[in-house]
């Protein structure tokens, strides 16, 4: 009989945690195991983790959500589990959710997904989901093509054979949908979103149509980084990723100078370093170092952020029609 473990990834939201697991012990279907990755928190989370005998937990330094879930597939799929049910601390499955997905599964691999719906009206969803609204417009059992990793999102071990586990370098903010799209568009494996099965979550808390505090916004660095490695994921071809790319610094840039109210010329100057990251594969800043360059840095650098941006660009660009020594330099 094939098992189930839930895997949650976890950083001081204590309250939420304990949410979580209680939905995930009031299961329908009862999971076969439960693990939280704690990433390092400094609330009382390792405490109430230790005096839980039904949960198995790992506690690491704070790795984000791609660190997480890293270490918390990895650790499923070399115990022996067959299916790998993922969530983040903040969200909570309905009680027949697992259940739901397990009745649904389709006769190849695929990968599963709850519907994910706002957990204030319980029924918006949170994410672009087709051209639905609310899960009371969708009048079917399975939404085609749409996923929202993660979510209570289902793995089974075989696409982990395929694939493999998501990239802790990727930290947040990006992590989730490179994983989403190594393993539907790299590897073709189809994608549904079982909408009888809810997973309640917030709702989105960043838009880059609302100002945001320029030196606290460490989490930006990790969008705009990362979005090249999505890209990567996405498409095959090296040319149409740094076209895309570049597209989205445009757009992200032409969004900043239109809606943001605050520090414009730092929040367009701060993109040159996310931007010369991606392209050069550069994966070592951590929150603190952000923060520390938001914050003593950016008051003096503001340069031309577009000439910067259109050079780097060009240098990507200009990398593809030649092959270096050592390929593995530029290849994840």
């Amino acid at each position: 009989m094939e098992k189930a473990i839930a895997v949650v990834v976890s950083y001081n939201r204590l309250d939420l945690l304990i949410e979580c697991i209680d939905a995930l012990r009031a299961q329908t279907h009862k999971l076969d195991g439960i693990l939280v990755v704690n990433n390092g928190s400094t609330d009382n989370t390792e405490d109430w983790l230790r005096s839980q005998r039904d949960i198995f937990h790992i506690t690491q330094a704070n790795l984000g959500s791609g660190g997480g879930f890293n270490t918390g597939i990895n650790w499923a799929f070399k115990s022996g589990y067959s299916w790998i049910w993922c969530m983040d601390d903040d969200g909570y499955p309905k009680s027949d959710a697992l259940e739901k997905l397990l009745v649904n599964q389709t006769g190849n691999i695929s990968l599963l997904n709850c519907a994910v719906v706002n957990k204030i009206d319980k029924s918006s969803f949170v994410w672009k989901t087709k051209k639905y609204k609310t899960i009371q417009e969708v009048n079917s059992k399975m939404i085609a093509g749409v996923g929202h990793p993660f979510n209570g999102t289902l793995i089974h071990r075989n696409i982990v054979e395929k694939v493999g586990i998501p990239k802790a370098s990727l930290f947040l903010w990006g992590d989730e949908t490179e994983y989403y799209y190594r393993i539907v568009r790299k590897h073709a494996i189809p994608v549904y979103t079982i909408t009888e099965s809810i997973h309640y979550h917030p709702p989105r808390s960043f838009q880059i149509t609302t100002d945001w505090d320029f030196n606290n916004s460490w989490k930006v660095y990790y969008y705009v980084r990362n979005r090249f490695h999505i890209l990567k994921a996405k498409h095959r071809i090296k040319p149409i990723v740094f076209l895309h790319y570049a597209c989205f610094l445009a757009a992200f840039a032409a969004l900043i100078v239109l809606f943001q109210k605050t520090d414009k010329v730092k929040k367009l100057s701060f993109i040159k370093w996310p931007t010369k990251d991606a392209i050069s594969h550069d994966f070592n800043a951590t929150p603190s170092l952000i923060l520390a360059k938001l914050r003593s840095h950016y008051h003096k650098d503001q340069g031309n952020v577009f000439q910067y941006l259109s050079r780097n660009m060009l240098n990507g660009i200009s990398r593809i029609f030649y092959i270096p020594r050592d390929t593995t330099a530029i290849e994840s």
